[in-house]
């Protein structure tokens, strides 16, 4: 079935230069260049893509990377982290490392990735993803709280913007100057959720491509591509909807770069996730 899906997939040709900012180690970047999200609800279809050839990367949630046994896979695993809170203003309040070096380890991973977002403050959890001040302060205690973790990881770290329905009072950088503010003062990589920009540019009526060409783009290690949906007048970032063809085109800018398609619910049928993967540039 997924065999037939992909029957038509052009394979890139092996050694093709990959973008600037990718590590150095391990299987990266992937052949092909495309990837789909672990997920133990679609755990056998990730397993029949990979035999199929249509994909050439995975990528497990760090906090559930136990459910993943090294070698179901066969293809690089990449770690992606949600709770190390590296927005947080006091870096007591930095998640345990270890969830995405013991990760990290446990696949052999060439690199492993987190959000730039916080999740607690003042002892409290937030249970979502918060977006960081985007000031320049705000851009020093990320990039300080990046470069902490880095130090402690055996591979290296991208870190990835996310999705928001609301914007801080304080805020005076857009989300591409913030990014870059903070990427040029740490070590790590950029993974560029291309849904994420799309969602949070048309949320605050700017055009997404104008605000994804702002980006640092040199510092690319791999992007995101996700589903979403308007709801009450609001693009949601909803990892259970097909991905729109607005998001598609502004993937299609970054030829060449791996990038993996998230899902986290309402899973369509194998062939239609596959046929969903088998479109991205």
């Amino acid at each position: 079935m997924v065999a037939a899906a992909v029957s038509d997939l052009a394979t890139p040709e092996a050694g093709r230069p990959g973008p600037s900012g990718i590590p150095s180690q391990g299987a990266w970047p992937p052949i092909p260049a495309r990837g789909l999200g672990w997920r133990r609800e679609i755990a056998s279809v990730v397993t029949e893509a990979v035999a199929a050839g249509a994909i050439g990367f995975v990528e497990v949630i760090a906090e559930d990377a136990h459910s993943l046994r090294p070698g179901e896979v066969t293809v690089p695993v990449v770690p992606h982290g949600v709770g190390l809170s590296l927005g947080s203003a006091d870096p007591r309040e930095l998640g345990p490392v270890a969830v995405l070096r013991d990760a990290a380890e446990r696949f052999g991973s060439p690199l492993v990735s987190e959000h730039l977002a916080f999740v607690r403050g003042g002892g409290l959890e937030a249970g979502h993803l918060l977006p960081c001040p985007r000031t320049p302060l705000g851009a020093r205690v990320a990039a300080a709280n990046i470069t902490r973790v880095c130090a402690q990881l055996p591979v290296p770290l991208a870190v990835e913007l996310p999705a928001t329905l609301f914007d801080w009072p304080e805020d005076t950088l857009t989300d591409a100057q913030f990014v870059s503010e903070v990427l040029a003062n740490c070590p790590a990589g950029l993974l560029l959720d291309v849904a994420n920009v799309y969602a949070n540019a048309v949320n605050r009526g700017d055009d997404p491509l104008t605000e994804l060409r702002a980006y640092p783009l040199e510092r690319i290690t791999y992007c995101h591509i996700a589903g979403g949906r308007w709801i009450d007048g609001r693009y949601v970032d909803t990892h259970t909807d097909p991905v729109p063809p607005e998001v598609f085109q502004l993937a299609a800018e970054l030829p060449g770069v791996p990038i993996l398609l998230e899902r986290d619910g309402r899973y369509p049928t194998p062939a239609r996730l596959i046929a969903e993967v088998c479109r991205l540039p």
